[in-house]
């Protein structure tokens, strides 16, 4: 069984093509679990809703809690890091990330941000070793190939790869070097453009998306999460 963690960073609470001035991040990681389920409905999916429960701002007991060797921690440290040790446990038992991500300002929300900086952990996600001077921080989730499909929403345009404002986005990027550094190493980028102009133009590129989305799932379930198939007797 193949498990998904289904993260929504927007703060629209609905869908475009759905509810009135829903969120186009949304419609694209739904669409993605949707047809992930309709092929393998067994599959378990943990959905968490960060647009509409942020993550809480990490403050200095996170800062003193997450530092302090878990053989030393006292309960009452333990309890600070309570939220990050949930955030954490669900990315460790997934194997693929569906991250509904817009890009706001040219990076992530804070929301998503948020979560970056609780899932980054020592002696959780990342090792720390100060004698190792080449090669200090390391990841600890590479035990496993695990996927991060990253499904954005721009209201501009021309901020893809090669497009002529790709340098002006740090959201996909950012987000590979955050979760590089634990251990994710499989990337997917998917994204709808032209949002603040609307018309034809966004509509064609929803429509793209949304195909785009399909084929991915499909490859996925193909290439990198295949079904064993049963043995004959």
């Amino acid at each position: 069984m193949t498990r998904l963690l289904h993260l929504d960073a927007s703060p629209r609470p609905g869908r475009s093509g759905t509810h009135e001035h829903g969120s186009h991040s949304r419609r694209l990681s739904h669409h993605f679990i949707e047809h992930w389920k309709a092929a393998r409905p067994r599959d378990a999916v943990t959905r968490r809703d960060l647009g509409v429960r942020p993550p809480s701002l990490l403050n200095v007991e996170w800062i003193e809690a997450a530092f302090t060797p878990s053989t030393q921690r006292p309960a009452a440290l333990q309890q600070v890091l309570a939220e990050s040790d949930s955030l954490v446990d669900e990315v460790i038992q997934s194997d693929v990330l569906v991250l509904g991500v817009p890009l706001y300002n040219y990076s992530y929300p804070a929301a998503f941000k948020a979560w970056i900086d609780q899932i980054v952990r020592v002696e959780r996600t990342i090792y720390f070793d100060p004698a190792n001077i080449d090669h200090p921080v390391g990841p600890l989730l590479n035990d496993r190939p695990r996927h991060a499909v990253i499904l954005s929403s721009r209201g501009g345009f021309g901020l893809g790869a090669g497009g002529p404002l790709a340098h002006l986005n740090h959201l996909e990027a950012s987000v590979r070097t955050a979760l590089e550094l634990i251990g994710i190493e499989h990337f997917h980028e998917i994204a709808i453009e032209y949002q603040e102009e609307g018309g034809e133009r966004l509509d064609a590129s929803v429509r793209d998306a949304l195909a785009e989305v399909e084929r991915l799932v499909a490859r996925l379930q193909r290439d990198a999460f295949p079904v064993p198939r049963a043995v004959s007797a």
